[in-house]
């Protein structure tokens, strides 16, 4: 199987790209003076909509906020240039950096990592979190396919067959996906009343054009049946098999719950101290021909189902199984408080055994990089094939995964899918070794970029080297032995010596309620059973680690993120130079992020502003004023000149060519956008020698400077409130 076709810039008699080699940092480089961000946002932008298709190498499994190569490596040509025409050459040319050490102690999917990597520079990558330093392995391993084909098929060869069984309907046809719905007592109705069934819409299934496709699947509340319903038309459905009428809404309005006796109450009070019960009322079946054919639940299913329940109970001992309870935090509130308090009740038992016979046999491998591929791999199945996951509807992926929000959102109808799957199957562990795992493969043995052409980014082979890298601890980094060293552990202190790394490119966390490891808990939760790699810590309860720079408050903000800053500033060579992505809405970000650097002992250069990496995020599109850039914020070690001017007007003026250079390449700038690199640009002089402006002075003008830049530029807020 061939996931990309070959496309190129060059022709077959040309000898190929130019070769452009950089081994130092320049004085003042184009990162600081002239970032061509029109160019690398627009190559940017077509990578945002398919990043999994244009990088696959560093989404082989979910991280959060994923950044995208094409920035990343933008940032990489620009601090190795002099000027912006010398930044788009490198980038748009084979770009090599031997002999240059690349550190991210923030390597999150290993974004920056697999972009040096691919320019020959040698990698240093680091995660307090286990999770994303698994993600970062899997982005620069030497996969062997021969050995990675023959591990897949000695798994499918001991559990495909007992999980098909599984998931199959009295005729032997394969079951997609069942249909679940939760139940709650009413409270105020007898103990022995039929319970509430948790549909907000007893319409289950539709297209995701519903206006051009209205035909729907509804389920009759009253025996079940499955009819076709007009979702455009039709606020009624008479069933064909009980000939009764009913409303299309069902009894859950918000949060709240009717019963039939016409009871109103909270869905939460409702439930007690237990998560909502269950209950199967249909499935979508694959017929002979193909055919997607959803049936109601029969005798069979049930019967099916309560086996599944004896045989977990019975071999539950022998199955790799989720361990532990979730611990109190912004992002685990909403499900603690749905009374989900073990990471087992986040899967139903079919779910468990089919994924504990999945796991069983993926550590029951030998050790090799084949082996914690497959276990990434199975990992990233979790997010599909859990009770937090709902259907999407046809013309589209079927399972919305459950990190759709980035919250543990309860579903009340959760979708069931097939966890080894089908051809036909969406988030399986057989169709996602195909889309990310031998896709990842492909792309590591020919890597493409997306470079500036007359009528926009094109993807193009030849200019990377190939991401086959062994990976080595930091004694055969130091001693040559090695192109790369991972590390899992705290940021704030590396084990490699001063004054040796050329670049610090790095993507750290916003200051946000974005707790990555209350959610990366999800998949700890199992891995921690697998142990993909050495130092994988199977013991903690927990990714979570005081010393991780994730806080909503400023202050704590401000001093985890100082000690990180104050490591790399060991590690910079002298003319080395630290160049990170930010986007903060809160000014008060911004102040805690200058002031760090700033103690530090690093001075910013310049803020430049760059293509964000979600364009089609619900989040984003959901916000009054929506960003749409990050700010790149360069920094030297205090005593490296930075370069002129440093005046208001001066930053002012840079700030709105550089927005204005993004709005010409087609790319939307908002009011936020506006704010985040103005506010950055701004208090950035408070890093500077010489600087006599307080912080409070300075923090008051950049908000004078981002009304007039935004009148300059003719962008406008949706706030009522821009304060």
């Amino acid at each position: 199987m061939k996931i990309f076709e070959q496309e190129s810039m060059f022709d077959a008699t040309e000898q190929g790209p130019t070769v452009i080699s950089r081994s130092a940092v320049p004085a003042v480089t184009a990162l600081e003076s002239a970032f061509p961000a029109g160019v690398v946002s627009a190559a940017a932008e077509r990578e945002s909509w398919r990043k999994e298709v244009h990088r696959p190498a560093t989404h082989t499994h979910k991280w959060w906020a994923q950044r995208l190569g094409s920035v990343f490596r933008g940032i990489l040509a620009a601090a190795v240039a002099e000027d912006e025409q010398e930044a788009v050459e490198c980038y748009s040319s084979a770009l090599r950096l031997d002999g240059l050490v690349v550190c991210d102690p923030f390597a999150g999917s290993g974004t920056t990592l697999a972009e040096a990597a691919k320019l020959g520079a040698k990698v240093v990558g680091s995660d307090i979190n286990p999770v994303a330093t698994l993600v970062q392995r899997q982005a620069l391993a030497a996969w062997n396919r021969e050995a990675l084909d023959g591990a897949f098929k000695q798994v499918e060869a001991r559990v495909r067959h007992k999980i098909d069984r599984l998931h199959r309907d009295k005729s032997g046809r394969p079951v997609l996906y069942y249909f679940w719905v939760g139940l709650a007592s009413c409270p105020e109705c007898p103990s022995d009343a039929s319970p509430v069934e948790l549909f907000s819409r007893y319409v289950f299934a539709q297209h995701a054009y519903p206006k051009k496709h209205p035909a729907s699947r509804a389920t009759c509340p009253h025996c079940h049946a499955i009819e076709i319903v007009n979702v455009v038309e039709d606020e009624r459905l008479t069933c064909h098999s009980c000939g009764k009428t009913s409303d299309l809404a069902g009894p859950v309005n918000r949060a709240t719950m009717t019963c039939a006796s016409g009871h109103a109450s909270k869905v939460l009070d409702a439930l007690g101290d237990d998560p909502p019960r269950l209950r199967m009322y249909a499935k979508q079946v694959l017929g002979k021909d193909g055919s997607r054919l959803y049936e109601p639940i029969d005798d069979f299913d049930l019967a099916l189902y309560e086996e599944t329940e004896r045989l977990l109970d019975e071999r539950g001992l022998d199955l790799v199984l989720p361990i532990g309870a979730l611990d109190h935090g912004h992002n685990t509130r909403q499900a603690i408080r749905w009374n989900y308090r073990e990471w087992k009740q986040f899967f139903n038992a079919r779910q468990l055994y089919s994924l504990g016979l999945l796991g069983a046999a993926i550590r029951d491998l030998d050790p090799s990089p084949e082996r914690e591929a497959l276990a990434t791999l199975f990992s990233g199945v979790l997010e599909f094939n859990n009770l937090f996951c709902s259907f999407k509807g046809e013309g589209t992926g079927a399972v919305r995964h459950m990190f759709s929000n980035h919250v543990l959102k309860p579903e009340r109808t959760p979708l069931e899918a097939h966890p080894w799957g089908t051809p036909a199957s969406s988030g399986s562990f057989s169709t996602l070794y195909q889309s990310r795992i031998i896709r990842a493969w492909e792309y590591k043995r020919q890597p493409h970029d997306l470079v500036p052409m007359n009528d926009g980014p094109k993807r193009v082979f030849g200019l990377s080297e190939p991401l086959s890298i062994e990976l080595g601890d930091a004694e055969a980094l130091i001693q040559g032995q090695a192109n790369a060293y991972i590390r899992f552990g705290s940021s704030a202190s590396f084990d490699l010596p001063d004054d040796s790394v050329d670049l610090v490119i790095t993507d750290p966390p916003f200051m946000d309620n974005v707790h990555y490891s209350e959610l990366a808990d999800f998949f700890h939760a199992w891995l921690r059973e697998l142990q993909p790699f050495d130092a994988y810590p199977v013991s903690a309860n927990t990714t979570r680690h005081a010393e991780e720079v994730q806080s909503a408050d400023p202050g704590d903000f401000g001093r985890a993120i100082e000690a990180v800053w104050k490591e790399c500033a060991r590690l910079l060579k002298p003319g080395g130079l630290l160049a990170f992505t930010f986007h903060q809405a809160r000014i008060t970000g911004w102040v805690e992020l200058v002031r760090a650097l700033e103690s530090a002992g690093l001075a910013i250069t310049a803020v430049q502003p760059v293509k964000a990496e979600m364009s089609t995020s619900t989040v984003k599109s959901s916000a009054a004023d929506p960003s749409n850039l990050d700010s790149i914020v360069v920094c030297r070690l205090v005593g490296h000149s930075p370069p002129d001017p440093a005046t208001f007007k001066a930053v002012r003026d840079r700030a709105i060519f550089a927005l204005r250079e993004c709005q010409k390449a087609g790319i939307r700038v908002g009011y936020a956008d506006v704010e985040s690199v103005v506010r950055g640009s701004v208090l950035a002089l408070h890093t500077l020698p010489g600087n006599a402006t307080s912080m409070e002075n300075l923090t008051v003008e950049a908000d004078r400077e981002v009304v007039r830049v935004a009148a300059e530029l003719g962008v406008e807020s949706k706030r009522f409130d821009r304060s």
